[in-house]
């Protein structure tokens, strides 16, 4: 065997999510690193429509809900891993919206939202009422899924011109050494598989499960980097050991809703030991802070570490040592340009 091949090979593979209840804010990171160390694919992983990210460019907000959130970097070919589920009118709803149908791919593998998916995930007295779905299909889905009775991209014509096979893409990518973006949705919190059970969506969102979705081995990932916010959110029930109540979260100026569902945002505390727990498990090489102005408003839209209050370098601190790896990115504001990056220092 040729061992120098192996030593040869450069990768460039990163994958984001997030590492507590979803709404962290990793549109805004991976658009901010997309324009930074412009890659040739930013490939989605994760669940499906029913998670959705916000970007912020200068006056315009965008929310999108299946198109991969760096769609803002115009270089980058998108696509769609087959772990995703894919609900055709939402995408070609996007893709229209947002002019990008002719560099979006769909793997042929995909899962496909029907309308009776959604009909039975707002049918549903327990999704609906006890876990706090969003009513998009998602559950029902990824249930039929597993029954081997759903239908895949593939089988579907209106989707006939997107259909590509995503990990042969991706790691011919990786392989070059070109760099490739996966993306993650939802956050750790709401893991099928470690988290709040059963107040949980469909499936695992850690970063194995997103590499798994693209079909990207282990081996081949170069960082992962879990995304935080200050103070931690979730949507619908179950628990949330940090939680202030509305008054205390209003007191701080701290109001936020749902992309999908437009529901009111639970707001907590952060919980440093959700946040060590979930670094472990998603094998955190990097950290990104979101909302750092909410620790100290003096910190809006700075972008130099320097600058930073002494209040708000105690709480990176404080994370860094929960976290047990470095915070190289820290969110100031919503739009992309307020950020501090300080990927280079490592």
């Amino acid at each position: 065997m040729n061992h120098s091949i192996l030593h040869d090979r450069t990768m460039s593979c990163t994958v984001i999510v997030g590492g507590f209840f979803g709404d962290e804010g990793k549109g805004k990171i991976v658009a901010h690193i997309a324009y930074e160390d412009r890659p040739t694919i930013i490939s989605r992983g994760g669940v499906g429509p029913n998670a959705g990210h916000t970007v912020q460019v200068g006056e315009k907000e965008y929310g999108v809900r299946m198109v991969p959130s760096g769609f803002i970097y115009p270089d980058a070919r998108l696509m769609i891993g087959s772990g995703v589920l894919v609900d055709p009118r939402v995408f070609q709803r996007e893709v229209d919206l947002l002019g990008v149908g002719d560099r979006i791919y769909i793997d042929g593998r995909s899962g496909i939202i029907e309308e009776e998916h959604i009909e039975r995930d707002r049918g549903s007295e327990h999704l609906k009422t006890k876990i706090g779905s969003t009513g998009t299909g998602c559950g029902p889905a990824n249930a039929d899924r597993v029954m081997r009775t759903s239908r895949q991209a593939k089988d579907v014509p209106e989707l006939a011109r997107y259909i590509t096979d995503v990990p042969c893409e991706v790691n011919a990518a990786i392989e070059q050494g070109e760099a490739v973006l996966l993306e993650g949705t939802q956050g750790f919190g709401i893991s099928l598989y470690y988290g709040t059970y059963p107040y949980v969506t469909s499936k695992d969102t850690s970063a194995s499960q997103i590499a798994a979705d693209n079909g990207v081995g282990p081996t081949r990932v170069d960082d992962v980097i879990v995304v935080f916010k200050a103070f931690p959110t979730r949507v619908g029930e179950g628990p949330f050991s940090t939680e202030m109540t509305l008054k205390e979260s209003n007191s701080l100026g701290i109001e936020e809703f749902g992309t999908v569902t437009h529901r009111q945002r639970r707001i907590g505390l952060w919980d440093g030991e959700m946040a060590r727990y979930s670094a472990m498990i998603n094998g955190c090489t990097q950290a990104a802070i979101t909302g750092i102005d909410r620790i100290d408003a003096s910190c809006y839209g700075v972008t130099e570490y320097a600058k930073l209050t002494k209040k708000a370098k105690d709480f990176i601190a404080q994370a860094e040592e929960d976290i047990r790896a470095p915070v190289t990115l820290i969110s100031t504001g919503p739009d992309i340009s307020q950020i501090i990056d300080l990927r280079k220092d490592l």
